[in-house]
């Protein structure tokens, strides 16, 4: 903005006297004003001005318009006579990352409160005509003054931000985004589209709704209560609440009931939503958002003016770009699959799966028993117990501490560093080759062969599988958890972690990709839940050596054929590992990760104090779930 001393310097130079120096002409009032508006005080600059109330409700229309951007103004052709003339007065608007058009991309009809969607980044322009890489916008306007009771005020005009406006418009900003992209699962079929949704909206005061929205809304809705109802409006405080976004398949049979209760709006908007109501699933949460960054990265805008009873005036834009359908790796037949056998579970349950060769989620499922946690199938901290057996025993053969074909003890219990292992119902097994020990998961073979590692040997082990590494890709979130893996001396802290226990943890997420890692020759996987989008990860570990990768698939496929997993021999090829973690004093959880031509998968059912329902369910899945599908071109 031009400076109160430059502007009575163009003043005098213009020859219009010495009036604005000494504040006669309210040129100063003028300046205020502007500057006043630059630093967001509206209502401070409103009360500079011969309407207050009009002054601040027009300022606040338009800025809010443009999402409250940052302002930089200026007097052109100087000051000269606003007491006779309206000056020229510019206005450059930073709109930044673009503002908010008020869209949801919310993923599901769920009820709370609808997410809007978030700004555009696409490039801005200048003026009336687009220039890439700028994101401002330039408005002309005119001023004036007059003295009202002995002091200058500014004669409030709509046409001081733009001499378009008229009384009762304001300046708009709008996304203009491609809304048609879908996203597809991996075989071409719609997983979540853009879709008409109706808000049903309670007002803060309408509380004693409730009970009869929520019986209205059961049908599309039926975990909706009055009391969930209450408790989000009371969270909402004195805002209104969103209870539930319907589609139009299930908002027009109750549309005239719900409009007939009291406190009840229902603002129309969009949303990207589930094809199938049905299908839930962790992995889901972040698409839309994977999906909004797309196509926001192809976004045009708009700034218009928009009169009251006319045509909107275009200020400035840039055009859209087409956005291709996205293509999830998630089936849809996969996901199904998972899902159900998930449910028929009475304990917390969760599977994932991975596709080896690509580093694709294939599934995501949890029932409603581990839905109580939250997220655990991707994010939970469980002792993945000996499943960890594949790092333990392959610590030891990369360092060569054993050898694939070396015979081991197996006594019921043993004692090393000063930590008593024993086997699960205290079996014994005598002196047998590693191979054997391993399927047959024996804890006294793994903690004298882990007795003989170096500290960080499990720890980097485990990195080589991508467990304990941080994965972060569009659609994952930052905290999905993998695992982590303590460096150990020797001592009871590295008998216990290398039976996975102790302080090693994992989550069923990570523990599908170490065993996809594994199946992609050692090479630890870059997951993606997008096609062509894979994760960064924070750690890029050499692959397992091809040696001890096929030593530990030949034990895995041991393990199935004749050891803990016998019960899921029936599926070719199919290698394993089972475990059971104890949990304090509770029952101790079950593991299986397996894998079966280019799929891996790792189940854990919470509390089942057995790995044999976790290999059951995993048989179940995947003699259901068969093999990835070719991924779709979108």
């Amino acid at each position: 903005m031009t400076g109160l001393l430059a502007a009575g310097l163009v003043v005098v130079m213009v020859g219009s006297g010495c009036a604005a120096l000494t504040g006669d002409t309210g040129s100063d009032e003028l300046q205020e004003f502007l500057s006043t508006l630059e630093h967001g005080d509206l209502a401070g600059a409103a009360a500079l001005t011969t309407d207050p109330a009009a002054a601040e409700e027009a300022l606040t229309a338009s800025i809010a318009g443009l999402g409250y951007p940052k302002l930089a103004t200026d007097t052109p052709d100087g000051d000269r006579r606003p007491d006779q003339d309206p000056v020229a007065v510019e206005f450059t608007w930073d709109l930044g990352d673009g503002a908010d058009d008020g869209a949801g991309a919310g993923g599901d009809e769920g009820d709370g409160q609808g997410d809007d969607d978030e700004a555009t980044t696409a490039a801005a322009d200048t003026g009336d005509e687009a220039a890439v890489g700028s994101r401002t916008v330039t408005t002309s306007g005119q001023a004036g003054t007059v003295k009202v009771d002995d002091q200058w005020k500014v004669r409030w005009e709509p046409t001081i931000l733009d001499s378009r406006l008229a009384d009762g418009g304001r300046l708009s900003y709008s996304d203009l985004l491609d809304y048609d992209t879908d996203i597809l699962d991996r075989t071409g079929a719609p997983l979540m589209q853009w879709t008409p949704v109706t808000a049903v909206t309670l007002a803060p005061d309408a509380a004693g709704s409730a009970d009869e929205v929520a019986q209205l809304v059961s049908g599309a809705a039926p975990t909706i209560t009055g009391q969930s109802i209450r408790d989000g409006m009371a969270e909402a405080g004195d805002q209104p609440y969103q209870v539930v976004g319907l589609r139009p398949s299930d908002i027009d049979p109750i549309r005239e009931q719900l409009s007939a209760v009291p406190g009840v709006s229902l603002p129309e908007r969009g949303d990207l939503i589930r094809t199938d109501r049905e299908l839930s699933s962790p992995a889901l949460d972040g698409l839309p958002n994977a999906w909004l960054e797309e196509l926001q990265a192809s976004g045009g805008w708009s700034v218009e003016i928009v009169n009251p009873d006319a045509e909107p005036i275009e200020v400035a834009g840039a055009p859209m770009g087409e956005v291709d359908d996205l293509v999830s790796t998630l089936q849809v037949s996969m996901q199904q699959a998972a899902q159900s056998a998930v449910d028929g579970s009475g304990q917390a349950a969760s599977i994932v799966a991975i596709q080896p060769s690509t580093g694709g989620i294939l599934a995501v499922a949890q029932n409603s028993a581990a839905d109580a946690q939250g997220p655990v199938s991707l994010e939970g901290h469980f002792p993945p117990g000996s499943t960890f057996k594949v790092v333990t025993t392959g610590a030891a053969l990369e360092s060569g501490v054993v050898g694939p074909e070396e015979i081991v003890p197996c006594p019921a219990q043993i004692t090393v560093s000063g930590r008593t292992i024993p086997n699960d119902d205290d079996f014994a097994l005598g002196e047998v080759p590693l191979e054997t020990a391993f399927a047959r998961s024996c804890n006294t073979s793994q903690a004298v062969i882990s007795d003989r590692l170096e500290p960080e040997a499990m720890k980097n082990t485990a990195a080589q599988l991508g467990l304990g590494v941080g994965f972060f890709g569009p659609g994952m979130s930052p905290s999905w958890f993998t695992g982590s893996v303590p460096v150990t001396e020797q001592g009871p802290a590295r008998v216990e972690a290398a039976i996975g226990q102790g302080e090693v943890l994992a989550s069923p997420f990570g523990m599908a990709v170490m065993t996809a890692s594994l199946a992609n020759n050692g090479q630890m996987i870059l997951p993606e839940l997008i096609s062509g989008m894979p994760a960064v990860a924070n750690d890029s570990p050499e692959p397992l050596p091809q040696n001890v990768v096929d030593t530990l698939r030949r034990y895995m496929e041991q393990t199935v054929q004749s050891g803990t997993a016998t019960a899921a021999n029936s599926i070719p090829g199919l290698a394993g590992k089972t475990g059971t973690a104890e949990v304090g004093s509770g029952p101790a959880h079950g593991w299986f990760v397996a894998t079966v031509g280019d799929i891996a998968v790792a189940v854990l059912i919470e509390g089942a104090d057995s790995s044999g329902p976790a290999v059951s369910m995993a048989a179940n899945f995947l003699s259901a779930a068969g093999q990835p599908a070719p991924l779709s071109a979108g």
